[in-house]
């Protein structure tokens, strides 16, 4: 009779190179969980502003120093996990914007003559996952907000064009003037070769 050590598999880290904290709440309070349902609000309050074409009103949801970053991601050995992403104001990648590129941008697919939204895709964006929420200056006063969740995006054009984004978000939030806005957004998306036509005008 053989025996078998069996050893608990490690987290695999993340872009930053820490691994995700636990997902649920459990044990850590009242404060916690009444704040992570606020950023849940907060995060599908924006998905709707999004589906629904409201882009002035989610430009208003970005602080004026906002980083919107989204790198390309790569093919890479087990254990290479630092060179899955291209890197932030280095290298190429989907978008590394602000509010004035974005705020362009908007204009950009609001004009009425922009090929891409023309005619306008159906957008469905779902939040999931929300977890890793981290507050300063403290849980029960938080002026500043970290937190990490699963996004999926659904869009659909014309009869028969459909496209499906995948991936994860890790979002810094800041209350100004008693209300939140993003500050900061990573999103890393689980595809290497996006293979739709056309990219949306915010993932």
């Amino acid at each position: 009779m053989t025996s078998r050590r069996t050893t608990p598999a490690k987290a695999l880290p993340d872009p930053g190179g820490d691994a995700f904290p636990a997902a649920d709440g459990a044990g850590k309070g009242l404060a916690y969980l009444l704040l992570a349902q606020e950023v849940h609000e907060f995060l599908c309050m924006e998905a709707d502003l999004l589906d629904e074409r409201r882009y002035d009103e989610w430009l208003d949801l970005l602080t004026d120093d906002v980083s919107y970053w989204v790198p390309m991601r790569r093919n890479v050995q087990f254990g290479h996990w630092d060179k899955e992403n291209t890197r932030q104001g280095r290298d190429m990648n989907w978008f590394d914007e602000g509010k004035n590129t974005l705020r362009l941008r908007m204009k950009q697919i609001t004009s009425g003559v922009h090929w891409v939204e023309e005619p306008s895709p159906r957008v469905s964006r779902i939040i999931s996952n929300v977890h890793a929420i981290r507050a300063t200056p403290s849980l029960e006063n938080p002026e500043e907000v970290s937190v990490k969740y699963r996004i999926l995006i659904y869009r659909n054009k014309l009869e028969d064009s459909t496209d499906i984004f995948a991936g994860k978000r890790d979002d810094i939030l800041r209350k100004t003037d008693g209300r939140w806005k993003i500050r900061k957004r990573t999103m890393l998306l689980d595809q290497s070769v996006l293979l739709s036509a056309t990219m949306p005008f915010v993932l």
